[in-house]
Order: C-alpha cells, then sequence, then structure tokens
C-alpha cells in the first residue's frame, strides 16, 4: 500500500515496462532488425514518448482525483449510455484482451527456460501458470512491484548483454533514431508502436499509482520513475532490434520468429549469447504472464465500480480466469486467433477512446485543480490521440481485410 515517507522508491512505472515488454514485443523487435536492420529504430523512440506523456497523464489522474482510470471512465460521464458504453469497451477490450493474449506470455516465457534448461517447454507452462497464481495470490501490492522490477533488469542485464556481443556498428545504429519508411516497412512501424504503447497499460499503471501515491505532491516522483523504467523497457527493445540486425540482416539469413532467432545465435555467437537471450525471453514472458491478469483485475474493478480492491473476490476471479484461459489454451494446442482477433479490434477502439477522454478529464479544473494540463501538454496529447487513433483505426482496417 501506499507509503507516508517521501522518500523515492521505484514503482508502478516498472509494471508499466514489464508489461509492454513481452513475447509479442520480443518477436516484433526481432523481425524489426532481421529485415530492416537498423532503419526502424526511431518507431519505439517515438514509441516511448509516447509511453510517458500517456502515462504521466494517468498517474497525474490518479493522484489528483484520488481515482483510477477505470472509475473514471465509470463515473466521468452524465449520459448512462456514454457511461455503458465505456465499460464495456473496458471490460471487452481489456479483460478479454488480456486474456486472450495471455497464452502467448506463458507460451513466450516457457520457451526462454526450455532454451536456458533443455527442459520441455509443457512442463515450463505449468510452473510460470502456478508462479502467476502464487503471486498474485499474496495480495500485496509491493511484492508484485518488486517481483516486476527485478524482471525488468534481468531483461536489461540480458538483452543489452547480447546487444553488445553482437559488436554492432555505432554510426549505423544512431542513423536509426533518424525518420525513414523502407519499403513494405510501415506494417512493422505501426506494430513496434502498438505493441509498446499498450491500452491496458493506462489501466495499470492509473491503479499501481493509487496503490503507491496518494498525493499530488509524489508527482514528481510518479515522473521520475516513469522517465527511468520506460526508458530503460525502450533500450530493451532497441537492443533486441540491434541484436537481430547483425545476426541475421547483415548476414541475409531470413527469420520469422524470436524463438527462430534464439535458436539461431547459438552456431553464429555460442552458447553464452543463446543463455542471456533465452533468461531475458523468459523475463519477458513471466512478466507479462503476470501484468496481464493484474491489469484486467483493476480494470474490471474501476470500470464495474468495486470499492474492495484487491482483497475482493471477485478481483481475484477475474486474474484467475485470464491466467486459467492462458494456461488451457498453452497445454492444450487450442487456436485463441478467434478471440485474439476480437481483442485487437477492441483494442484498436479503446486506445482512441481511453486517450480522448483523459485529454478531456485532464482539462477538467473541477477534478483535478491545478492539476490540469498546461497549453503544451494539450498539444502533446491531441498530437497523440490523433496518432494513437489512426493506429487504432488500422488495426481495425488491417484486422477486417
Amino acid at each position: 500500500m501506499a507509503k507516508t515517507n517521501k522518500k523515492f522508491s521505484f514503482g508502478p512505472g516498472f509494471l508499466v515496462a514489464a508489461a509492454f515488454i513481452g513475447p509479442g514485443t520480443v518477436t516484433t523487435c526481432t523481425l524489426a532488425g532481421a529485415n530492416f536492420g537498423f532503419a526502424l529504430i526511431f518507431s519505439l523512440l517515438f514509441a516511448v514518448l509516447t509511453t510517458l506523456i500517456l502515462q504521466e497523464m494517468t498517474g497525474r489522474l490518479s493522484l489528483a482525483s484520488g481515482k483510477d482510470l477505470g472509475q473514471s471512465l465509470r463515473e466521468y460521464p452524465q449520459n448512462r449510455r456514454t457511461k455503458a458504453l465505456f465499460v464495456l469497451l473496458t471490460l471487452s477490450s481489456i479483460t478479454i484482451g488480456c486474456a486472450a493474449y495471455e497464452a502467448g506470455n506463458i507460451i513466450g516465457g516457457s520457451l526462454g527456460l526450455e532454451m536456458v534448461t533443455g527442459i520441455p517447454q509443457k512442463i515450463w507452462v505449468v510452473f510460470i501458470s502456478l508462479a502467476a497464481v502464487f503471486l498474485l495470490g499474496q495480495k500485496k501490492y509491493r511484492l508484485v512491484e518488486r517481483f516486476l522490477i527485478v524482471l525488468v533488469f534481468i531483461m536489461s542485464a540480458s538483452f543489452l548483454s547480447t546487444a553488445i556481443i553482437m559488436k554492432p556498428d555505432i554510426g549505423a545504429v544512431l542513423r536509426g533514431f533518424l525518420p525513414s519508411f523502407p519499403d513494405n516497412s510501415l506494417f512493422l512501424v505501426l506494430a513496434l508502436v502498438g505493441t509498446t504503447v499498450v491500452p491496458y497499460n493506462l489501466f495499470l499503471h492509473s491503479s499501481a499509482v493509487k496503490e503507491k501515491w496518494r498525493s499530488i505532491e509524489r508527482l514528481k516522483d510518479v515522473r521520475k520513475d516513469l522517465v527511468i523504467s520506460i526508458s530503460l523497457g525502450g533500450l530493451i527493445s532497441i537492443s533486441i532490434v540491434i541484436t537481430s540486425a547483425v545476426a541475421f540482416y547483415a548476414k541475409g539469413i531470413a527469420i520469422e520468429s524470436s524463438a527462430q532467432m534464439a535458436s539461431q545465435l547459438q552456431p553464429l555467437f555460442g552458447s553464452v549469447a543463446n543463455a542471456l537471450f533465452g533468461i531475458g525471453f523468459f523475463a519477458a514472458g513471466i512478466s507479462s504472464a503476470v501484468t496481464a491478469p493484474y491489469a484486467a483485475a483493476f480494470a474490471t474493478s474501476g470500470a464495474l465500480g468495486w470499492q474492495e480492491g484487491q482483497k475482493s473476490k471477485r478481483f481475484h476471479a477475474v486474474w484467475l480466469g485470464v491466467i486459467l484461459v492462458g494456461l488451457s489454451v498453452s497445454l492444450f494446442n487450442f487456436n485463441p486467433i478467434v478471440v485474439i482477433v476480437f481483442a485487437q479490434v477492441t483494442n484498436g477502439l479503446v486506445l482512441p477512446v481511453a486517450s480522448i477522454f483523459l485529454l478531456i478529464v485532464l482539462n477538467s479544473r473541477r477534478i483535478l485543480g491545478d492539476a490540469v494540463n498546461t497549453w503544451k501538454q494539450n498539444f502533446l496529447g491531441g498530437a497523440i490521440v490523433a496518432i494513437v487513433s489512426l493506429l487504432g483505426l488500422w488495426n481495425i482496417y488491417k484486422l477486417l481485410l
């Protein structure tokens, strides 16, 4: 729960970083580096800045109003139909979306451990699921937070070390920060942004800030925490792009997945690189396997107005249900494609809706007092909302086609 002292400590920002660095991000960054070298690094820089701006707004909302984003989406609209629409979008995109992606998180983490130990993946699927249940079952936000902070640092050490082993051309890497759009790269540019700017992280961060800090005086701590954690998450993503670019793009080797990338690293760079990547891939999988159900429970709790918080049986039923869905799909090879497509469509809707709503609320002096947006924050926020809205619509258009 929230501390009363003023001492800074890492916190909610690392939950966001742990959430967006999952198997999907590792795979997308792998494909970006293998297919286009360093050219798409600029899109990760943009994604990190976008994440910082949006998550700072959710943190400020929680500190100034005492309500997280889910509660605000439920309580702010005066029109009953609008309120019902926001609740429906939240439940469909966040709760069902997290359940749809949980299998990928569990499988990704188990693949990482299989790379390192040689023990069959199915055993690790059960282990990761039980570990997530045990951790969230402790009903302690601080325990979850500390566990995920450790995982983020493990990912950092693993992926950054692997990138250093690759010995990239630093000049070429720096040129990757300049915007360029090679032929057929737009899809991956959008994917890199979409896998970093995650709708459920808006809900997760606002709830986590409310758990840790209760006063607007702690806004500097929120911002410091975000800058450190999200920047570190961005470095992890960039290091995966670098590793893939050096290992495969430079050598003209075709690659289709992050698991294939790991298997290819050993003959190219030895068992150390393979082990480092495997450990990082495991950390990415289990961190998202914990944050996805946690975010689903927070979002559902806020949207439906549950007052008991993390100690509620309903709160526990939501995250347990998400983990069980992921475990079932992972163990029995069910095809989750319909659910995932549905989750992608609703995510494409909820990100712009939540972003627009966030911008509206952050201009309400009645709710936030002096913590309302400045004109500069509104300008940046408006630009971000326009871009994420286009991304959301593009996602829906792409899936329908």
